[in-house]
């Protein structure tokens, strides 16, 4: 008996079908263009993520639609976070320009392994199938490993890109462990489906089930950085080119929380009980570990990363609260951590740029004698990392917290603010670094920044301050992504 093809909507994908054509003639036509016209690369780039971002705004429906089977989805949690995704990659790819150019790594693989990881932060955000989301994961954690080690010259930079190599391949492996585990219970690879399967309970396997949700957890918390699987973090920070740390710090935590939700809430919602218990311990634990070494760390980097495993336990939080409100607070904190995270590491590429690495914190000091204006934007970006008013990280948190509360779990609050405290002495140890040290002897000369990277800069860091005191537009589009 054969069935009929039955010709998939194409619409619903439009966008990432734009950004595979596009990346493909990027891919070209860098192949023909000499050093001293790289620029053009860069300007392809930048116009296939505005397009890709046009096209998002174009398809976007009224409720949501699926096609090719149901495997992949297009709903308002999947515009908002693209959108955000390509938005933030238009910041990563302008802020790096300088810095590649005096590292002589000015090269159009950089824009190309982006724009395919892009595309697979795309594809992790629509999958509502097993085999969607490893595809995506597959195709970001490839072009991940490929970036980090971009710079050929640097022994730092291959020995991070091995360690992110076999960790990821380990994460990887458990996922599928799971995911196999679970299709083989469910006979199914379909997210809606394994939900419905989940709901019925037709099965007689509940410690393969506990095992194969275990292995879903573990994989999930391995690719958002969660304690104890957190060991990859600072290492790959550190030693990756500073540009490449600046993408990985930002739009990839994006696509986790979207796979987070598709994974846990969309196909296993009904076992919520089972990992909001996992998800609990592993957000403590990330906020206690992060926050704490943190403040042992003498390299921006590593403090850096360690302070993005303290978020990540944020977002956990969100998330185990299991409400529409708990969803919606995760992903606002998310996307406005993404941007955070965006301006810290654009001044560090900055200041990287006077002919010396700018990794230390002490490679900071007298910032603001010798640049008042990018002394000012990090430190808004490490009042907002650390939740002062009236910056975005305030209102974020709170949010957050106002979902833990209302489920009941006043103590988990309480924690969660505790940490917090204690993570606000690192924050203004850069601050008191930059305005109170006696300035380094290198940074006695003005940095000459491009006009462009200074204007996105500036309303990058700046946009901190009005999303904190006009928060409710964003939020908005969360809240109605879970409503």
């Amino acid at each position: 008996m054969t069935t009929e093809f039955v010709q998939p909507d194409l619409m619903p994908a439009l966008p990432e079908m734009v950004m595979l054509a596009m990346t493909c003639l990027v891919l070209v036509v860098d192949l023909f263009l000499p050093q001293e016209k790289r620029g053009f690369t860069l300007l392809l780039s930048v116009v296939t993520l505005i397009m890709t971002i046009g096209a998002v705004m174009l398809v976007a429906p009224v409720t949501e639609v699926s096609t090719f089977g149901g495997s992949f989805v297009l709903d308002q949690m999947a515009i908002v976070l693209k959108i955000a995704v390509c938005a933030i990659t238009i910041l990563v790819f302008i802020y790096s320009r300088d810095y590649l150019v005096d590292h002589s790594i000015y090269k159009g693989e950089y824009y190309v392994l982006g724009l395919f990881a892009t595309l697979g932060m795309m594809i992790m955000i629509s999958a509502h199938s097993f085999l969607l989301v490893y595809l995506g994961l597959e195709l970001l954690s490839l072009s991940l490993y490929a970036m980090i080690a971009f710079n050929r010259n640097s022994l730092r930079a291959s020995e991070s890109a091995m360690k992110y190599f076999v960790l990821g391949a380990m994460a990887s492996g458990l996922l599928l462990y799971g995911i196999s585990i679970f299709y083989g219970i469910t006979g199914t690879l379909d997210i809606n489906e394994l939900a419905v399967a989940v709901k019925a309970q037709t099965w007689n396997h509940p410690v393969a089930l506990s095992f194969a949700l275990t292995f879903i957890v573990v994989g999930l918390c391995f690719k958002l950085g969660a304690v104890p699987f957190h060991m990859w973090l600072p290492d790959i920070y550190q030693g990756a080119p500073t540009s490449v740390t600046l993408f990985i710090g930002t739009a990839p935590k994006i696509a986790g929380f979207a796979m987070a939700i598709r994974l846990l809430v969309d196909g296993l919602g009904d076992l919520q009980v089972e990992w909001s218990q996992m998800l609990m311990v592993l957000a403590v634990a990330s906020m206690a570990l992060g926050n704490v070494v943190a403040i042992a760390q003498t390299n921006f980097k590593r403090m850096l990363a360690y302070s993005t495993i303290s978020h990540v336990g944020f977002i956990l939080l969100g998330i185990l609260s299991a409400t529409a409100n708990g969803y919606a607070s995760a992903m606002f904190y998310t996307i406005t951590y993404a941007i955070t995270a965006a301006a810290a590491f654009g001044v560090l590429l900055v200041l990287n740029r006077k002919g010396f690495e700018a990794e230390d914190i002490s490679d900071l000091s007298g910032l603001n004698d010798s640049n008042p204006w990018y002394a000012a934007l990090l430190a808004i970006a490490m009042f907002s990392m650390a939740g002062v008013p009236p910056t975005v990280g305030f209102y974020a948190k709170l949010t957050v917290l106002q979902a833990v509360v209302q489920i009941d779990m006043v103590w988990l609050a309480i924690v969660a603010v505790l940490f917090s405290v204690i993570g606000l002495f690192y924050y203004l140890r850069i601050v008191k670094v930059m305005y109170f040290d006696k300035p380094v002897e290198e940074q006695s000369t003005t940095i000459k920044e491009a006009l462009d990277v200074k204007i996105l800069l500036s309303a990058n860091s700046l946009g901190l301050i009005v999303l904190g005191l006009f928060p409710s537009f964003l939020m908005a589009y969360c809240i109605l992504a879970f409503s």
